[in-house]
This record gives structure tokens, sequence and C-alpha cells, in this order.
């Protein structure tokens, strides 16, 4: 596959994981374009096209995390621009919520809920265990529902 087709295949996913794990559209646009440089630069062969398509992801979402690590030193949020990329106007609330979680349980929530990877699948993403994914998603849908509901967390 060339990098074009690479490009037109994964940097729609690519760029919706990153905006909401990176937090702004700048932001997730240089993850994007840091991740296919790092595909050209390294070359790596790949078994099929899902692990491929793992590699990349797991590319943009380690990125995120050191642009994350740099917005915890200099913090800024514009949700108003991540708004803007909401299909339904009622979904900027729940992404208003997503953005607020921390940043282990708002990668694995996106990962499964919105890009329907399997409990597996983002465990093998992420690098982190397969409990870890589970616990992660627990406590990411428990923090999503008492932010939307209105509840304060205990």
């Amino acid at each position: 596959m060339t990098v074009e087709e690479l490009v037109e295949e994964y940097s729609n996913t690519l760029f919706r994981i990153c905006l909401v794990i990176a937090g702004n559209e700048w932001d997730a646009q240089d993850v994007i374009q840091d991740v296919f440089c790092r595909y050209i630069e390294h070359a790596p062969d790949f078994r099929d096209r899902e692990h491929e398509r793992a590699w990349l992801i797991k590319v943009a979402v380690n990125r995120c995390r050191d642009i994350h690590r740099f917005r915890l030193r200099h913090p800024q949020a514009e949700l108003e621009e991540i708004s803007a990329y909401c299909e339904l106007p009622e979904h900027s609330e729940v992404l208003a919520a997503l953005m607020d979680l921390p940043e282990s349980l708002k990668s694995v929530i996106y990962l499964h809920y919105i890009e329907g990877y399997k409990t597996t699948e983002i465990k093998d993403m992420l690098g982190i265990s397969l409990n870890a994914v589970k616990k992660r998603l627990e406590r990411g849908r428990k923090a999503l529902k008492l932010t939307l509901s209105g509840e304060e967390k205990v």
C-alpha cells in the first residue's frame, strides 16, 4: 500500500481518535502528520491490514499521550472548537463529558464505543492488560454517567 493510499484510508479515523485524546484540531493534525512520518521513516512490515491499522492507532495514541503530558504542564482547553465536530448538537454534552475524563479512561472509552474495537484489540493497541481495559471501561462509564446525570462524584 502506498503512503497516499494509507493516508486516504486511515486519516479520518486517526483524526477522530487524536481529536478526542489530544483535545484540539491542531494537535490532532500534528499527531497525524507525525504518525505518517514515522510510518515512512520506519517502513514497518505488517502481517495484515488490521495489524497496520493497530500500529497506526498505537503510534497516534502514544503521541497524543506525549502532547497530554505537555498540556498538563502548560494547560489550555478549547472545548468550543471540539463541539463544532459533533454530528448532532446533543452530542456536544457527551463530548464535553468525555473530554473531562482522564486520558487513560478517555482513550479506552473512545476506542471501544466510538471506533468499535473489542477489549482484546484495545489491550494490544495500548499495551495494557485485558483487566486494565475492562476496569477503565467500567470507571469511564461510571464517570460519564455521573457527569451526564448531574450527580457529584463521591
